[in-house]
């Protein structure tokens, strides 16, 4: 479509994307939620340590990352800031094929009858904290996949993948909100806010449609053991990107 996806305006549309399928996340997993987290007292403390250890691995990764990064590209890109990793179609080629990879993996594991442990909900945080700064390696491809790979089973990996996902988006959310007004408000360009709320407003009511649908796909091949074909749509995908450098 010939956007620059690292420009201020393009990262805040896309988060907005982000929370249209946030909210289908927490619409379509609601139920279960319920059932899992807030069955009892008991079960919302157990289940909330695991989110909160997790998500606290994620963060402990995702900044140590974004901050190793940066220093990389400091000497040569005085002003380079994680987003414009968001434009480099070999890193989103090579997350998409190292995503399919792991999903091919992962999907070998059957039968499975184990839980979400506090060891597992570690190492699925430090997963999602990796895959912070890569667009095309998939977030939640990665993290029920590490789930699958510690034991887990399919459907408390898939619950525990998307509730570990809806915890930052609002961090994420404020920190594209500042970073467009000081790209835009700051220096007197106020005006692009009101020019993109629109169009942000519409495309976060389509990703929500189009999330809702994804999940049930996405649900019913985890579930029906088909995750591998997840892993050769992420392969593939990558071959196309690839191919239209």
């Amino acid at each position: 479509m010939r956007l620059d996806p690292t420009a201020p305006d393009m990262t805040l549309f896309l988060v907005m994307l982000h929370t249209g399928t946030m909210f289908a996340v927490i619409v379509y997993f609601w139920r279960s939620w319920r059932a899992t987290y807030f069955q009892s007292p008991k079960a919302f403390r157990s289940n909330g340590l695991l989110v909160v250890v997790a998500t606290a691995a994620t963060g402990v990764i995702g900044f140590a990352l974004l901050k190793l990064i940066g220093r990389l590209f400091a000497a040569s890109s005085p002003g380079f800031e994680i987003e414009h990793l968001f434009g480099s179609t070999k890193l989103i080629a090579t997350g998409l094929a190292c995503a399919g990879v792991l999903i091919l993996v992962s999907s070998r594991k059957a039968n499975l009858s184990g839980d979400v442990t506090l060891r597992s909900s570690l190492a699925i945080g430090a997963v999602q904290g990796l895959c912070l700064p890569f667009r095309g390696l998939s977030r939640s491809g990665a993290t029920i996949s590490t789930g699958l790979l510690s034991g887990a089973i399919r459907r408390r990996a898939e619950e525990f993948s998307f509730a570990l996902a809806v915890v930052p988006t609002p961090a994420v959310i404020a920190r594209e909100g500042y970073r467009f007004y000081k790209a835009y408000a700051v220096t007197g360009k106020g005006e692009g806010f009101s020019t993109l709320l629109g169009p942000s407003a519409l495309g976060m009511v389509f990703s929500f449609l189009a999330g809702l649908v994804a999940l049930r796909w996405l649900s019913g091949w985890l579930e029906g053991g088909g995750w591998w074909y997840f892993g050769i749509y992420c392969l593939g995908l990558a071959a196309v990107v690839m191919t239209l450098l």
